[in-house]
């Protein structure tokens, strides 16, 4: 690999030769000041030394002409280090491992999917517990998830292609405008049918007949896609160019701070707006959240260019296509829609990919709305399930720091098979105590949810796996339609247990729903081990198979 260096503007480059890898790293961190030395180098050779994040080295270094026979006023030169100085001066890899390309944009990255997060999250739990108020039944609310679900499945992978052709800058700004006027439309749509009397008690299908309800669903379905999409450009695109992709310890922090965003977002915005709920009328509620929303799209968009203004041109896309597999997506019709998909099946990593998605199945072991049902059955103090769900949030912050030491002494590989076998372990005990143990019995049913609520841990941490996976096997050009498809396709496997949830509804089943949950776990650990230790993972990963 050639370092290229330039003395002035109009001078010519200059490339670097000789270096060990260790040297590559530590100069790719302060290519300022390597070329302010390259003023002052001399043709017979010398050493000089660079200061860069704290760490001082003095190199060797020759001068000589790329082409010796060409010595041209503007021709080539080259900075050769000596080979003392490549063997004798070896750096520390660490330095090049923990240490992100771009720390400062990274920080500003941060602070936006903050911004980004706190009001989609809000949002995500206040748009049900308002249309709550609207009728007793359960059918309005489900149909909606089942929508905004569906409409992911189908919309994904086009988004995806959209997110990989256009300026990543230009693409968040629009789906970040959409995402916005989508709330605002969704709360209008519940203010005019508070303010026209549909309040609880209403007849579910007089609900679903009105033309206010469909914009509702529409409104919403726009809002869940682009929420999901401006995720996986934070997640599985720009963060990878800010971190660096192959330095593998800056990239799980990074990872795990997006993770700890979420996860504090989604606990402090449902929060503050139940409160808010207890103290004012849903229509004060809804005004707020309307002008929070307001208020964070200039803030995003500001943050967004911060970013891309100290990433020194690093989120800016090739003029020409990326990729000869991407020609045809800009094609009209189905080659559209298939061309995510078929970008997604080619992937070396799909069998871990589809791992992630089996765990999508798993709706019942997990804090999900079957769990707080059947816990309500068993006449569970509500303090207590609460409590519960706060745990299984709190095992997924911990899961942050759990997957960074996992990946950091163990490799990225390694880390997704030692989560997802802890998961299904633990899995399978809480299986086998619902069934050879009453449940009537509460010391055993509190047993049996702390079992649940550590498989959280290898969860979360298998989800950040699978981004740092992906982050570093998946070109980045194909980067937001491979994951938007995998994302389509998770919601795909949610749709299919909640299909069968409906059918077996009764809360006796809710045993054989579980095994159902636990099988697709175990499914999804055994797939992901075989893919492990196949030759082609080895040959793609064989850094961490030394």
């Amino acid at each position: 690999m050639e370092l290229m260096l330039t003395k002035f503007s109009r001078s010519p480059p200059v490339f670097v030769h000789g270096l060990h890898q260790s040297h590559q790293c530590f100069l790719s961190h302060c290519p300022r000041v390597v070329r302010k030395c390259w003023s002052s180098f001399q043709d017979d050779g010398g050493t000089f030394s660079v200061n860069c994040k704290g760490f001082t080295r003095e190199l060797g270094y020759s001068l000589a002409w790329r082409d010796s026979s060409s010595r041209k006023p503007y021709g080539q030169r080259i900075l050769c280090f000596s080979k003392q100085t490549s063997d004798n001066m070896i750096l520390d890899s660490s330095l090049c491992l923990e240490t992100p390309e771009f720390p400062e944009a990274l920080q500003y990255l941060y602070w936006t999917y903050v911004a980004s997060c706190l009001v989609e999250r809000a949002w995500r739990f206040a748009l049900p517990a308002l249309m709550a108020l609207l009728s007793e039944s359960l059918l309005p609310v489900a149909l909606n998830s089942f929508i905004s679900q569906l409409f992911v499945f189908v919309g994904g992978p086009l988004v995806g292609i959209f997110m990989d052709t256009v300026p990543r800058v230009l693409a968040f700004t629009v789906l970040s405008f959409m995402q916005t006027v989508s709330i605002l439309v969704s709360a209008a749509m519940i203010v005019y049918a508070t303010s026209n009397g549909l309040v609880l008690g209403s007849s579910a299908l007089s609900i679903l007949k009105l033309p206010w309800f469909s914009v509702l669903l529409l409104a919403n379905a726009i809002d869940r896609i682009t929420g999901i999409a401006t995720g996986v450009a934070f997640e599985r695109d720009w963060v990878v160019l800010l971190a660096g992709r192959s330095r593998t310890v800056a990239l799980a922090r990074a990872n795990a701070m997006l993770r700890r965003v979420d996860l504090i977002c989604e606990i402090i915005g449902p929060f503050v707006f139940g409160l808010a709920l207890s103290k004012y009328s849903s229509v004060q509620c809804i005004l707020i959240s309307c002008v929070t929303a307001i208020v964070s799209l200039p803030l995003l968009i500001l943050l967004v260019h911060h970013t891309y203004n100290v990433s020194n041109g690093v989120l800016d896309r090739p003029s020409m296509p990326i990729a000869a597999d991407n020609k045809q997506s800009s094609s009209p019709g189905l080659k559209v829609f298939t061309q995510g998909w078929i970008l997604y099946l080619v992937q070396p990593i799909l069998p871990a990919s589809i791992a992630y998605v089996l765990l999508s199945f798993n709706n019942v072991l997990a804090p999900s709305s079957l769990m707080t049902t059947f816990l309500t059955q068993r006449g569970l103090n509500p303090a207590v399930i609460g409590s519960y769900r706060g745990a299984c949030a709190l095992m997924g912050f911990l899961a942050t720091y759990l997957a960074s030491l996992l990946i950091g002494k163990f490799g990225t590989i390694k880390a997704g098979a030692i989560s997802l076998t802890c998961q299904t372990s633990l899995l399978i005990g809480a299986v086998l105590l619902y069934f050879l143990c009453p449940m009537q019995n509460q010391s055993i049913l509190f047993f049996f949810l702390l079992l649940v609520v550590l498989s959280r841990l290898g969860h979360w941490a298998y989800d950040m796996v699978i981004a740092q996976i992906f982050q570093t096997a998946v070109p980045l050009s194909n980067a937001n339609v491979v994951s938007s498809a995998e994302m389509s396709l998770a919601s795909f496997a949610e749709l299919m247990m909640l299909a069968i949830a409906i059918i077996a509804n009764d809360i006796s089943h809710f045993g054989a729903l579980a095994c159902m949950s636990m099988a697709a776990v175990a499914i999804a650990t055994s797939l992901y081990w075989a893919w492990s230790i196949s030759e082609s993972t080895k040959v793609l990963f064989k850094d961490q198979y030394v």
